[in-house]
Order: structure tokens, then sequence, then C-alpha cells
């Protein structure tokens, strides 16, 4: 039997595709990149994931992982190899509010998990648009970010146990649900993140919170980034840490915003240079429960630390949610921003992160490189202001290859000048392996290439990404 048969006869009738069937799993989202795989697989159990592990291992034949489909750096190209779709992955296996986790398989859509834990009373603190398509294997595998870092961390942060299949088809069950575990190395961290390079993720135990009783959500204009900080720094001590999102829309993003989506409008009749969506979450009833005249408590000491600092001159203008409607419609302006961005055409796309002091030094300085290598190039920005993640991104003046690493490798200068980092929540992939050879210190290459070795050894998992060949 051929290999693609032998795969047929373990996964079942209709769940290894090839040929044209393959068309859906063959482009990314960003429409930078298509291959062609020998086959997409679609298995329905972590034994069939193994099964498939064990053959292609046998054959030195190389797989790649595939979630969603909603990665922005290359991460699932995959031509020639066998495509792994978790999709059929999908069951919630249970949540259990008393000890506040849910033990999902990697197919389960993010959105679906916060529908479940809804029902508990319980919320998944991961979001961030894709949340509709994104699946719990592919967040883990990029470590992915969003808009609730600030307060909850990023996926690492909320997992606790994982179950993985490596390249020979081994399962190791990491499953753990513990708070604290101080025994050995955590092999768990060294899968999280690593794009599906060192073994395939087919489960998890995710931390739950209590789910949000009430929002106080608003949008601002400060003087500039300095004072935005001191805002959030203020709104913080003034609400004992209950801001969940502080995100960041300059001038040049909401004038986008007005000319490619006017449907969704902008906060206020001028357009400020500096416009933050801040917002809090309460679980405590006492911030939460209406009072008889009908105000939020939680509500309103956002609005008395809004009035505060406004006379403070932190603030220039602000406009709060008094609806669910209206709160949604200040999220879907922020929300915009990726399909804005690739509505653009041409674009180089920067995932960094900075220190929050530095946010400002990178912004002026990373503008004026920009115009000095390209000038009349157009540049946009948005960033989770909160964790100092910034999507800094470029409108070249023309396709140029060797122009657009000019300007990658000008933003790398001053993100490490800073002490920041070229990649903050989208991954590797394929679109930073040469950041990864440029940036990243080589003993730590070395040690990286080490463990891909030990777990990976004839290089069948998703090859090509995440790490760079090893120079002479």
């Amino acid at each position: 039997m051929t290999l693609i048969a032998r795969l047929a006869d373990l996964l079942g009738p209709g769940q290894v595709l090839t040929g044209a069937d393959t068309a859906a799993y063959s482009r990314d989202w960003t429409g930078k990149y298509d291959w062609t795989p020998r086959a997409v697989l679609r298995p329905a159990s972590t034994g069939e994931v193994a099964g498939i592990l064990r053959l292609a291992h046998a054959e030195g034949v190389p797989v790649v992982p595939t979630g969603g489909r909603t990665g922005l750096t290359g991460a699932i190209t995959a031509e020639g190899a066998l495509m792994l779709s978790l999709e059929r992955m999908n069951r919630i296996r249970a949540i259990r509010p008393e000890a506040r986790v849910a033990v999902v398989e990697a197919g389960v859509i993010l959105s679906s998990l916060h529908d479940a834990a809804g029902e508990q009373g319980l919320y998944f603190p991961l979001w961030f648009g894709a949340r509709g398509s994104a699946q719990i294997g592919g967040v883990l595998s990029t470590n992915a970010g969003g808009s609730n870092v600030l307060r909850y961390g990023s996926t690492r942060a909320l997992c606790l146990g994982i179950e993985v299949v490596l390249a020979d088809g081994r399962v190791m069950n990491l499953m753990s649900e513990l708070h604290k575990d101080n025994s050995g190395y955590d092999l768990k961290d060294l899968f999280i993140g690593a794009e599906g390079t060192l073994g395939i993720i087919t489960a998890a135990a995710m931390k739950l919170v209590p789910a949000p009783r009430a929002h106080a959500t608003a949008m601002l204009a400060a003087p500039s980034l300095p004072d935005a900080l001191t805002l959030l720094n203020r709104l913080q001590e003034a609400t004992g840490g209950l801001v969940e999102a502080f995100e960041f829309m300059p001038r040049t993003y909401l004038e986008q915003l007005r000319t490619r989506r006017p449907d969704l409008g902008v906060p206020f009749a001028e357009i400020h240079d500096t416009t933050i969506l801040v917002e809090l979450a309460a679980t405590a009833p006492r911030d939460a429960a209406a009072l008889p005249d009908g105000s939020i408590p939680l509500t309103t000491l956002l609005e008395e630390t809004l009035a505060a600092v406004m006379e403070d001159g932190l603030i220039l203008d602000a406009t709060l949610a008094q609806t669910e409607a209206q709160r949604q419609a200040i999220w879907a302006r922020r929300e915009a921003a990726a399909e804005i961005t690739v509505g653009h055409g041409h674009t180089v796309d920067t995932d960094v992160a900075l220190p929050l002091d530095r946010v400002d030094a990178f912004l002026a300085r990373a503008i004026a490189a920009t115009e000095r290598i390209d000038p009349g190039a157009e540049t946009n920005t948005v960033a989770h202001l909160g964790d100092g993640n910034l999507h800094y991104t470029i409108f070249p003046t023309r396709r140029d290859a060797e122009l657009d690493e000019a300007l990658t490798e000008a933003v790398e200068d001053i993100v490490a000048d800073l002490g920041g980092s070229f990649s903050a929540e989208h991954g590797i992939g394929l679109s930073k392996l040469p950041s990864m050879q440029r940036r990243k210190d080589p003993v730590a290459l070395e040690m990286m290439r080490a463990v891909k070795a030990a777990f990976d050894p004839k290089g069948i998992l998703n090859p090509g990404k995440t790490l760079p060949d090893a120079t002479a």
C-alpha cells in the first residue's frame, strides 16, 4: 500500500484529502503564502494523530499541523507535506467549575470555549479578533496574546497542562491540572510557542476565571503616549487592577478607519494623535450590581477617575459606552485593524514588544527611519499598549524585497536598542526567520536546535519554521 492509502485506511473515508480537495488548506489568510500539500489529514482522536506520525516518521515525510489558518507568519506553509488538520478534534472534554479548569481538544475554536465557559459563569480570558476561527492548538502553538494580556497574560500563562504527540508517534501525557508542580523540567512550556516543530498538541487543560459581571468601556484622547501611560497607571491604582484592555490607536489608524470602514465611525469629531480604548471588568457584585438610581459602580468609578485625570490634563476628550451595543461598536473599531492592513495590499508588518516607558521613543524613531529609507511610505500602528506590544505596519512606496528588508532591519535595530523583542505574539513561522538569525542570541539558537534534534531527530515536524538553519 502507498502511504496515502495507509493513511486513508487509518482515518476512514473522506478524511484524507488530495488534489483539488486540498484547495481550502493551500493558502494562508493574508494571501502572502500558498502551497500544494501532498495531502490534508483530518484525524478525530489522539490515537489517529499518533498513527499518522508513526507512518510519517517511518518514511521521513514532513508533517505540518494546522488549526484555524488565521496566522500571520506563514507557519503552516506545507509544500509537498502532509497537512494535519485538527478541526475534527473539537470536543470540550470537561469544564470543572470548582477547579476553574477546561479540558479541551486542540481543534476547539476559541469562541466555542468562551461560550461553554460562559454557560458556567466562567470566562476563558484570551480575546482577539480571530476568536471565531482560531483553535486552541493554534493559540498554544503560537503562544497567542490579544487584548487581555495586560490582566491575564499570554496563552502560556493560561495553560496548566497539555497532551502532545511526538514525531515518532509516542504520546506524552503532560495533562497536569496543577498550579504548582516542581517535578523536573517544565516540558509543557517547550511546546507552547514552538509552532508544531517539537510535537503536535492534541489537548490541553486551560485556566478559567470568573466571568465579568460588568464592563466599563471608553474611548479616550490623550495629549501624548507618555500621558497615556501615566493614565494607565492611575487607572490601575484607582481600580485595584481592574483594567483588562488598554489599546492604542493613533491618528494614522483612525484616518484609515474612517476611509476604509466609514460604517464604524470614529470616536470623536476631531481625530487626535493618541486615542486609547480602555476597558475595566469586575466580578464582584459590589462593583457590578446596579444601584437604586440605575448607575453601575464600576462605570461610576471609571467616570470619576477620568474626570480627575482630565483636570490634570491627561485627557483631552472621552466617550463612555452606555450600552452593550455601544461597547461592541467601540471594539469593532479596534478589531478592524487586521482587515484594514490586509486590504491595503503590500505591507511590511512588525509585531514588536517594548518596555512600556520606551514605546513613545520607539514610534518616533521608527517613523523617522521609515521616512529616511523610503520617503513617501505610509505607516500605521495599533498597539496593546498595556503590555507594550505594537503592530507597526509600513506601506512601502513600491514592491521591492531589498527595500522591505531594509525597513524591517531598521525597525529591529531600534527595537533592540530599546531593549525590546522583534516578536511579541504572532510567532516566527517563515516570515521572521531572518529576524531570528539576526537578533536571537547565538547560544540560545544553538540550544534551540539541540532541543529540536532531541524531539524530532528526522526533522519532519513543520520543517523550515521557527528556527533558522545553522550557518557555517
